[in-house]
């Protein structure tokens, strides 16, 4: 059975906007579109050259406890107009309840402008552990030891 994610519309959501999809059968994300507050949605909301917003969706979650969700860039976007996530991927715990936004940034040359109902970012839900943190005396070896950055070579 799969997990359930439980959705609440804004009061002022648009409702006939469809609910965050998954494309492809074998997609891994589902697209979440914009959901323009009333004043905003004729002209959309532009997005100059280097500029961070965050753009409604006009909705709230509820995750299943030991789940997250995680928002992450869509690849055409960031590909054709440097519309991407400044903190990929975004983390939503489950105990949040406020409204979801996506926080874009223009990496473009050029302004961008968001339309009501465009798909701006994809969202995973993914389990999620939470561990024990254990002070010691030394940790084990491992044959890359404490090679980082790049130690691994180019391939």
């Amino acid at each position: 059975m799969r997990p359930v994610l439980r959705v609440l519309w804004e009061d002022w959501a648009d409702r006939e906007l469809p609910l965050p999809s998954y494309e492809t059968a074998g997609a891994a994300g589902a697209d979440i579109r914009a959901n323009l507050r009333p004043e905003e949605r004729a002209a959309g909301v532009t997005l100059a050259p280097m500029e961070r917003r965050i753009v409604a969706t006009g909705l709230r979650v509820e995750i299943p406890l030991g789940f997250e969700m995680q928002i992450r860039p869509r690849s055409g976007l960031a590909l054709k107009h440097g519309i991407t996530l400044p903190n990929t991927p975004g983390t939503i715990d489950s105990d949040y309840r406020g409204p979801l936004g996506v926080a874009l940034v223009n990496l473009g040359a050029e302004p961008y402008t968001v339309r009501h109902g465009d798909r701006i970012a994809q969202m995973i839900v993914a389990p999620v552990v939470q561990v024990a943190f254990e002070v010691v005396e030394a940790l084990g070896d491992t044959a890359r030891g404490v090679g980082g950055f790049g130690s691994t070579g180019r391939s």
